[in-house]
C-alpha cells in the first residue's frame, strides 16, 4: 500500500494504524514523492491526500490513470462540498473519505476497494454476455460500456455501481443494498457518498436532450429504467 499524506501527525497515525491492520504500508509526504514510489513498485492501494504541496493528490491521480495504471485509489479530503468531491471522481479515484475521519472507515473503504480489484475466478454458470438495458449496453469482461454509440468513460466504483443498477433494470435498490454490494460497508442515513456517485455517474450517462436512465425514487433509493 501507498500512503501520500503530508500532515506529519496524520500520516504517521495513519500508517501505523495500517499495520496493526495487517497492511505493509510505504508512506511519503507529497505528491512528487507519492509518483516516483508508485513507478517504483505498484502498490494493491493508494492512499491519497487531496491537499499537498507541490502535485496535490487528485494530480498523482490523473497522472497514474493517464499512464493506464487501474490500482484503486482513495482521496483523503478536507473539502466536503459535493464540487470538490467530484473533482476527485473526476481525476480517476474510485473512492473517498472525508477528514476529520473514522480510521474504521478507512479500513471499510480499503477493504472494499481491494474486494473489488481482486481477480474473480470464472463461474462455470458465467456465460459471458453483456449486459444491456434501453440503449445501454455494458461488457463486464472488458468493463466497458456504451450508452448508444457512445462509449462511457468510468472509474472502477462508477462501472461497478452501472452494472448493478442495469442487471437489475426495472428494479428499485434501497442505499443499503447498493452500498452492500457496492461498498461492502452501510455508511449510514447522513452519508452523501452514494448521492455523488449516482450524482456523477448520471452527467457520464445520460445527455442534456436525451432521456435520463438513472432516476431516485425519494426516500427508498435508484432505479436504472427508460423514461
Amino acid at each position: 500500500m501507498l500512503l501520500a499524506e503530508d500532515d506529519r501527525p496524520i500520516r504517521n497515525a495513519l500508517e501505523r494504524a495500517l499495520a496493526l491492520e495487517g497492511y505493509v504500508v510505504t508512506a511519503v509526504a507529497d505528491g512528487v514523492e507519492a509518483l516516483a514510489a508508485a513507478h517504483r513498485s505498484r502498490p494493491d492501494v493508494l492512499v491519497l491526500d487531496v491537499m499537498m504541496p507541490g502535485i496535490d493528490g487528485l494530480q498523482v491521480c490523473r497522472v497514474l490513470r493517464a499512464e493506464g495504471d487501474r490500482t484503486p485509489i482513495l482521496m483523503l479530503t478536507a473539502l466536503v462540498e459535493t464540487p470538490d468531491r467530484i473533482a476527485g471522481l473526476d481525476a480517476g479515484a474510485d473512492d473517498y473519505v472525508v477528514k476529520p475521519f473514522d480510521v474504521e472507515e478507512v479500513f471499510a473503504r480499503l477493504r472494499a476497494l481491494l474486494r473489488r480489484a481482486a481477480p474473480v475466478p470464472e463461474e462455470p454458470c458465467d456465460d459471458g454476455r453483456q449486459v444491456t438495458a434501453a440503449d445501454l449496453r455494458i461488457d463486464p469482461a472488458a468493463r466497458r460500456a456504451w450508452r448508444g454509440a457512445r462509449e462511457l468513460e468510468l472509474t472502477r466504483t462508477e462501472f461497478d455501481l452501472l452494472e448493478l443498477l442495469a442487471r437489475n433494470s426495472g428494479i428499485v435498490l434501497d442505499h443499503a443494498t447498493i452500498y452492500d454490494r457496492i461498498w461492502g460497508y452501510d455508511f449510514g442515513p447522513g452519508s452523501k457518498n452514494l448521492a455523488v456517485y449516482v450524482g456523477y455517474l448520471r452527467r457520464k450517462v445520460d445527455e442534456p436532450d436525451g432521456v435520463p436512465l438513472i432516476h431516485t425514487v425519494r426516500g427508498v433509493g435508484y432505479v436504472l429504467r427508460e423514461g
